[in-house]
Formats: structure tokens, C-alpha cells, sequence
């Protein structure tokens, strides 16, 4: 019997109709599966019906891992792989594994041989970098940076260095609601020509790209809403 196959499923950013943000063929797949490893039960069966799944939730297998899970086993998410069933690994938002727990689901299936195979979708990262001019040769993706004020601007100066010293586009991003915490904190740690570009509610309605220096930032009086925003520093 042939294995089956972890797909890596990604969903979309924003509420634009499914059909203009996943290619067919990703929608192919999806309406193929009769398993899923998701985050949040209520999210994933709504995508799913969005993406055009006409089948009884009853009888499809749901399994939940999320930030909260204890860490995976084979025998509780993969096993059934062993048995030739196709598994489709689905995120809340963007691409799987991008800043997402589900990392830990793929490394459990390539110990165990399961081919992985992931499908075309948006990331709001690569849409970002890609949208903002700075370097795509060489950048890092830094996740969030800290809570705390103080050790905030410390990781800010860091990542301005970096940017600097490496030529190096440093991305990361924040919970919507911090947001505007964050973006002041750039404005007061960061050199008045270090460059910082925003990626706020990509593929939406109201999507903005936008890149100025910070000097540019402040006299703006920009203040970024809670839509989600993706944050990248760049000195030339």
C-alpha cells in the first residue's frame, strides 16, 4: 500500500473570495481530504467550506495543534499515513510552518518518511519583502520581538545593526493590537535614515505597502491600526 502524503496546506490573509488567492490546483487537494491537522476547529471548517469542501464535517477526521498542544506524536497525528490516507496540515492564515506551531507536525513526518508536499498560497512575509525594495538575496525573519519595553528597543538596536552590518532585510511582526507599541518604539530607537517598510492587511481591500525612512515615519504622524502588519528594517 502506497503512504500517504502530508499536505501543507495554506490559507488565506484576508476576507478576498478563496478562488483569487489559492490556485486551483492547491483548491484540488484540498477538496480531496478527508483529514486535517489544524489550529482552531471553527476557523478550519469555515476555510474549508470557503475553498469549496462539500463534505459531512461528521465524517472527517479533525485533529487540533496548536500553540497550546503538548508536543505531537506520530501515532496521534500521522499514524493514519501508514494506512495510505493523505493528511492536509492547514494553517489559520498565510502558508504552514511560517511563523505557525506546525513546524513540529513536518519534522515528526520526514523522521518517519512521509513525503511532505507543500502546496502554492500567500505569505504575508514574502509578499512584504518582496513589495518593499529592500534586499530578497539576503533577509531574516526574526518572528516578534519582545514584550517588554526595554527589552524591546535592545532587540530593535540588534536588528538595526544587523541590517546595517549584513545588508540584510530584518522582518518580524506583532500581535495587530501591539501594533502601534511597536511602531512608536522604532520611531524613537531607530536612526533617522534607517529604512522601515510596513505590510498592512495584504491581499485585502484595504492593503498598504508602504516604505519610508524613519525620519519620513515621524513626520507622517502614521498610526498603523490593528489590521495585521508586517514589519521590516533595511539600511542602505
Amino acid at each position: 500500500m502506497k503512504p500517504g502524503v502530508l499536505y501543507l496546506i495554506p490559507s488565506v490573509l484576508s476576507d478576498r473570495p478563496v478562488e483569487e488567492v489559492l490556485p486551483e490546483g492547491t483548491l484540488t487537494v484540498i477538496r480531496s481530504l478527508n483529514c486535517f491537522i489544524v489550529e482552531e476547529l471553527k476557523t478550519a471548517r469555515r476555510f474549508l467550506r470557503k475553498a469549496g469542501y462539500t463534505r459531512n464535517f461528521d465524517e472527517v477526521t479533525f485533529c487540533v495543534y496548536n500553540e497550546h498542544s503538548p508536543l505531537p506524536s506520530f501515532e496521534e497525528y500521522l499514524k493514519v499515513t501508514d494506512e495510505g490516507t493523505d493528511i492536509g496540515l492547514l494553517s489559520e492564515a498565510g502558508s504552514p510552518c511560517i511563523a505557525d506551531p506546525g513546524s513540529e507536525i513536518v519534522r515528526i513526518a520526514h523522521e518517519n518518511a512521509i513525503t511532505v508536499k507543500p502546496l502554492t498560497g500567500p505569505s504575508s512575509i514574502l509578499l512584504s519583502l518582496m513589495a518593499s525594495g529592500f534586499s530578497g538575496q539576503n533577509f531574516a525573519f526574526l518572528g516578534y520581538l519582545p514584550v517588554d519595553k526595554q527589552m524591546r528597543v535592545r532587540r530593535l538596536k540588534e536588528i538595526e545593526k544587523a541590517a546595517g552590518d549584513k545588508k540584510q532585510t530584518q522582518i518580524f511582526i506583532e500581535t495587530p493590537y501591539r501594533n502601534e507599541q511597536v511602531f512608536q518604539a522604532i520611531l524613537q530607537s531607530c536612526k533617522d535614515n534607517t529604512m522601515l517598510g510596513l505590510g498592512i492587511g495584504l491581499t485585502g481591500a484595504s492593503e498598504k505597502i508602504s516604505v519610508y525612512s524613519v525620519r519620513d515615519w515621524r513626520q507622517m504622524k502614521f498610526a498603523p491600526d490593528k489590521s495585521p502588519t508586517v514589519f521590516m528594517l533595511y539600511r542602505y
